[in-house]
């Protein structure tokens, strides 16, 4: 029975290898701070361009899509830490997808949450405003 053949000696070391190179690689993790830090992917996905949104930059105010998980806390902070501002307060929207007809089939486009960040005054995103 060829499927159920036993390992050549080869083998076997190049998968004690593999197992050494992970086990090396998850202990030097463990040996980091136990306070992981937040890290601008994990919350804010991307700024919200729109001309809605362009409004709401002379009221001091930026939109950013974020995770479906995140809350005020995490945004506030992954804010204040990106683009070193001072947030004064953070909106939350959840935003339903909307249904939509393909012909005969029916579908539906993703939703998403939006957070809508005010700023303290005087403080302003650069890249944000240039673009709206």
């Amino acid at each position: 029975m060829a499927l159920f053949s036993k390992k050549s000696d080869d083998q076997k070391d190049d998968q004690k290898k593999e197992t050494s190179a992970l086990d090396a690689v998850s202990s030097d993790a463990s040996k980091s701070d136990k306070v992981p830090e937040l890290k601008i992917p994990a919350v804010l996905l991307q700024p919200r361009i729109s001309e809605k949104a362009g409004k709401l930059v002379s009221l001091n105010k930026y939109v950013f899509a974020v995770l479906k998980s995140a809350n005020k806390v995490e945004v506030k902070k992954a804010v204040e830490k990106h683009y070193k501002v001072r947030v004064i307060q953070v909106n939350m929207v959840n935003t339903q997808g909307k249904l939509k007809n393909f012909g005969r089939i029916a579908g539906k486009t993703s939703g998403f949450k939006k957070a809508i960040v005010t700023l303290k005054k005087g403080d302003t995103i650069k890249g944000l405003t240039d673009v709206v």
